[in-house]
């Protein structure tokens, strides 16, 4: 039997050179798959690192775009201020007179705050920003103070406190308030402006006031008058000013002077006036709706059908334009109208919630129905007393002169935790979230706030600052807290690191900053603000930034990736490489001097390129001796045939700082040892006292040295480049 043989050698029957072939082939190739790896993974770092910003970069144009409205982008309009119009010459102020008096108001509230006093009525201060020759601002402050001038119910979040049935209560009350108080205001000018036509008399009061104002205001034409008049006026006339004045006490005085002639009204009204809410019984209201459906819906007298339409909550669908003429004269009779009660036995139809009259004001009349190019005041009333305050600031936001009111606003009802924000910080300037009210509207004030930061925040950073304290308890959807995002990106923007965030002193000791005054732990601004410069490749400013934040190992990490590329350049004044080696030594004796201790192969890299400078230093400053003296003693590269393996074991502990100068440290080491063997041989011949032996031996020695660079190049692990390694040789073959 014939025994078959394998094809296949063992192991020990192949050639040496094969598997040694084979074994650096398996090497080559989990290199190259390792190299194509890393570079796989870096460029798609890279991608997503560019992804993010142009995401970032959309947004915010978006956003600009958004908040400015969509006459930012008539460029016709040439009357309407842009903030490029507004940007002022460099070191001046971008605020205007108003938004610094603003910013004055909110660095007094912050003051206040940071030291611990009692908070300070946010309201109060904003409003004395209203200029006394401005009525449309002074009204709108007075607004907000009326809506805000509420007593809130304990919950857990906004939306619970803005939707409970006592909050929205109050607010319609506010603002029937604010609408009477206007509205008899407005008359008391009326008449003081037309004393004679008036004929103010008798007993001061809203009656004689509202009698003397019908005077000069003859009332609609009333065919009929078949309840008779006072003092010559249509009894329901005077009824219907004096409720909408504000006073039913007023109105009441007319009720009883002409009693006789309105059957049961006397004893409803008297129920109206002393009810809690301004609400009929259901008996009552069901009595007065019938009398009216009977009655009264097709009566001449458009008076009486509005104030009963009024007491009794009647023919929601009405809108009496002949008397309510003018917005604010509907907005207060559709407020008089909204009803809470949701276990009234009226019919749905019958009904006007607050949620079904807000949707009608936002949606399905809207700003193209209140003119709001020509009035934009009187549509933010209008969406403000109907407590929609985010659609109101928003709408108000993109009109830009009247952008710092918008934004103070907010600041006032983010504070007393009314307004309603965004869950989410990419959702737009005003959104809807699923499961909220249909009329619901959010804010996202944090946007809101950094839009109107941007135009100053480089001039002024300082106020931008103060702006910022109030985003200290946001968080982003990644948790990060928003005031140190904007505080890192304010100071980023500005460059106003010593003013904002300290000063180290030459002794080591910190010099506060402005961000002292918001927080005692400052350090974690300043790491936030320090990695965010190193992020961006700020890396001396991320440095200096990291020292004041008392960070020694990054700020020595920083300095090793500062210092590498500039190792070899020939020192010159206020040159990079000047500026960035005094700051390095100013660390290193600092560290020295405090006894600031780090991690060992950062420290080690650290100083050794300090000593690499000094070797430079003295090369390119022709000290060759004095510079061979220093890289003799830094024993980074073999001067001896016998120390190259142990400087080739030695180079592979090295950081990726020192090996990226290996290259030109080679060649100024090699340089000193060509240059060192040209002055042996054009020195004079040999004397007693330098015999041929000692001129002989040092030739034997500068070659030696030579050849021990040549063969330690070749060994490191560590590719040169090609240029270097010639240069090398031709050198070393020049001393031979």
């Amino acid at each position: 039997q014939v025994k078959e043989h394998s094809l296949t050698p063992t192991l020990q029957e192949m050639p040496h050179g094969f598997l040694k072939n084979e074994k650096d082939n398996a090497l080559l190739s989990a290199i190259e798959e390792s190299r194509k790896r890393t570079f796989a993974l870096a460029e798609e770092y890279h991608r997503e690192s560019m992804l993010v910003e142009w995401e970032q970069m959309k947004q915010r144009i978006l956003h600009t775009l958004l908040a400015s409205g969509e006459d930012s982008l008539d460029f016709t309009q040439e009357n309407e201020p842009t903030y490029v119009s507004e940007l002022r010459p460099p070191g001046r102020s971008s605020l205007d007179n108003t938004e610094m008096a603003y910013a004055r108001q909110i660095y007094m509230y912050n003051e206040k705050i940071v030291n611990g006093h009692l908070q300070p009525n946010l309201v109060d201060l904003c409003a004395t920003v209203a200029e006394l020759d401005d009525k449309n601002i002074a009204d709108l402050w007075a607004m907000v103070k009326q809506m805000t001038d509420v007593l809130l119910v304990p919950a857990s979040d906004a939306l619970k406190i803005r939707m409970s049935m006592e909050v929205q209560i109050e607010f319609v009350r506010q603002a029937l308030q604010y609408l009477e108080q206007s509205y008899k205001n407005y008359t008391l000018m009326t008449v003081f402006g037309n004393l004679h036509q008036a004929q103010l008399g008798g007993v001061p009061g809203t009656y004689q006031l509202v009698r003397s104002f019908l005077n000069i205001k003859l009332p609609v034409s009333v065919p009929g008058l078949q309840d008779g008049e006072v003092e010559g006026h249509p009894v329901w006339a005077i009824i219907y000013y004096c409720m909408r004045c504000g006073d039913l006490m007023a109105a009441m005085q007319v009720v009883n002077l002409a009693q006789h002639q309105l059957g049961d009204f006397k004893t409803w009204f008297q129920e109206y006036m002393h009810s809690k809410d301004k609400r009929l019984s259901p008996a009552t209201e069901n009595k007065v709706r019938l009398h009216y459906r009977r009655a009264l819906r097709n009566n001449t007298d458009p008076y009486k059908r509005t104030v009963y339409c009024i007491i009794g909550r009647c023919d929601i669908a009405d809108n009496h334009s002949e008397v309510a003429d003018k917005t604010e004269d509907y907005l207060w009779l559709k407020l008089n109208q909204v009803c809470f009660d949701e276990t009234s036995s009226s019919a749905p139809q019958d009904r006007l919630t607050l949620s079904q009259f807000q949707k009608q004001l936002l949606e399905d009349y809207g700003e193209s129905h209140f003119a709001v190019n020509q009035q934009p005041f009187l549509y933010f009333q209008v969406l403000f007393l109907t407590a929609q305050f985010e659609a109101a600031i928003a709408f108000l936001f993109r009109t830009e002169r009247l952008r710092c009111h918008a934004v103070h606003v907010a600041l006032v009802l983010f504070e007393l935790k009314l307004l309603l924000k965004s869950s989410g910080q990419s959702a737009q300037l005003l959104s809807h979230e699923a499961g909220d009210p249909p009329a619901t509207r959010r804010l996202n004030f944090v946007r809101l706030l950094m839009l109107y930061t941007r135009k100053f925040e480089s001039t002024d950073p300082r106020e931008a600052l103060q702006y910022f304290y109030f985003l200290r308890n946001e968080k982003d959807s990644q948790g990060e807290n928003m005031f140190l995002r904007c505080v890192s990106e304010l100071v980023i923007e500005s460059r106003e690191f010593d003013m904002i965030l300290g000063k180290l002193e030459n002794d080591g000791s910190r010099k506060p900053g402005v961000i002292d005054k918001f927080t005692r732990d400052t350090k974690p601004i300043i790491n936030k603000v320090a990695s965010v410069a190193e992020s961006k490749g700020l890396f001396e400013e991320a440095a200096k930034l990291y020292d004041l934040a008392k960070n020694a190992d990054k700020v020595l990490e920083l300095m090793n990736k500062l210092l590498s590329p500039v190792v070899s350049q020939v020192s010159a004044p206020q040159s990079n490489k000047e500026r960035l080696k005094n700051m390095a030594h100013a660390i290193a004796e600092r560290f020295k001097a405090q006894g600031i201790s780090t991690k060992k192969p950062v420290d080690s890299t650290f100083y050794l390129l300090l000593d690499l400078i000094t070797f430079f230093d003295e090369y390119h400053a022709g000290h060759i001796d004095r510079a061979f003296d220093i890289i003799e003693q830094l024993k980074l590269v073999p001067l001896s045939q016998e120390y190259v393996e142990e400087r080739v074991a030695a180079f592979r502990h090295f950081s990726d700082e020192i090996r990226h100068n290996l290259s030109e440290v080679l060649l100024a080491t090699m340089n000193i040892l060509f240059t060192q063997y040209k002055r042996l041989k054009c020195a004079s011949p040999a004397t007693p006292a330098r015999p041929t032996r000692v001129i002989e031996d040092r030739d034997s020695q500068l070659r030696s040295q030579a050849r021990a660079l040549i063969t330690f190049a070749g060994m490191i692990p560590y590719r040169t480049s090609g240029d270097t390694n010639a240069r090398l040789v031709q050198m070393e073959v020049l001393m031979n």
